[in-house]
């Protein structure tokens, strides 16, 4: 009589004799590792040295060798062009690509309260005290003084409060160190490296990417010629700051998202040099010297309150709110709180 076959069998087969049996079954399973050598486990791989770590972004910037010639060259425009206009300009961009930064870095500043801690120390809270001054600091750092390469110690301007790690300064000089073994990369791309190297340095608290931006956008314009003086990195969008991947990858958006940025700031240009010219007509026939004076204010800030045009400007409290008045019944600013108290003006676009 023959004997049934039994599931010890199998376990007992010969070599090979279940594995073909049942290997459409384990469709689920990986490969043998030399037909699928991505899907081994990770190992230990050895830490990059100072010496290996900028020879991907070398690669990387070779790679995007077109795409970065055509983003200097806008980045030269933009400097050109705020070279040859006035410095009102420059102090608006400043104001608002801090106060942009601050959002992406999870300070919740507009500009307005910005703009009124600046010229009028005006906070609140202890916490949002703290947060505007941050703010303020990356306001500072991008409308004028030293760049992060002369001393970055002293472009942050804080001291090492921690108490546990590496301290502050040997932080510090250990991204500096490497920024400077990359001297051959160019600056946009020695931003981008920056950036993205400043969380493992861990020179600021973790999460924390305001400073880190705000020393990448300096770093990236260090080829212009004092007009631009930053580079603007969330006009466009905070895409190039929120990239993730290998070099090559956080490169090629980092560039995008520059490039989305100088195209936005050159619109925000075009629209105050057009509306510069309106009012500027429109106000000339007007006496005094506070119309000029509050055209001077509307173009540096994106946003004006009466106490910040009376400081700003040096006039008395009621000639400027009849120059305000004035501005909005010529159709050249508007109101945007709607509100009878504490309201701001800003310049109306065509």
């Amino acid at each position: 009589m023959r004997r049934q076959r039994s599931d010890n069998d199998a376990i007992s087969s010969p070599p090979g004799f279940a594995e073909e049996s049942d290997e459409a079954d384990l469709w689920f399973l990986p490969g043998p590792p030399e037909d699928e050598p991505d899907l081994l486990p990770p190992l230990p791989r050895p830490e990059p040295t100072e010496a290996t770590l900028p020879d991907p972004w070398r690669v990387a910037q070779a790679v995007e060798a077109k795409r970065l010639a055509r983003v200097a060259m806008r980045l030269g425009a933009l400097d050109d062009r705020l070279r040859r206009g006035p410095p009102g300009w420059r102090h608006r961009l400043a104001l608002t690509e801090a106060a942009d930064l601050g959002w992406f870095a999870g300070a919740r500043i507009p500009a307005d309260r910005l703009g009124l801690w600046i010229v009028l120390r005006t906070g609140s809270v202890e916490e949002e005290d703290r947060t505007l001054a941050k703010t303020g600091w990356a306001f500072r750092r991008l409308s004028g003084g030293p760049g992060p390469d002369a001393d970055l110690a002293a472009f942050l301007g804080r001291h090492d409060t921690s108490t546990t790690g590496a301290p502050l300064a040997d932080r510090i000089t250990g991204w500096t160190e490497l920024m400077a073994e990359t001297h051959d990369l160019h600056p946009l791309t020695r931003a981008c490296l920056g950036f993205h190297l400043w969380p493992m340095a861990g020179i600021g608290p973790e999460g924390e990417r305001l400073e880190a931006a705000v020393t990448a956008a300096r770093i990236a314009a260090e080829d212009c010629r004092s007009g631009a003086l930053f580079a603007p990195l969330t006009a466009g969008g905070a895409g190039g700051l929120r990239a993730t991947g290998t070099p090559a990858r956080r490169l090629r958006h980092w560039l995008d998202g520059i490039d989305a940025a100088i195209a936005a700031t050159m619109l925000t240009l075009d629209m105050l040099e057009d509306w510069r010219g309106r009012a500027g007509a429109a106000a000339a026939p007007l006496s005094g010297r506070t119309p000029p004076l509050l055209l001077d204010a509307l173009t540096e800030w994106p946003l004006v309150s009466a106490p910040m045009a009376e400081r700003l400007t040096g006039q008395s409290r009621a000639a400027v709110q009849r120059g305000l008045a004035w501005l909005e019944a010529t159709g050249l600013v508007r109101e945007i709180t709607g509100q009878g108290r504490f309201r701001f003006w800003t310049v109306q676009r065509p």
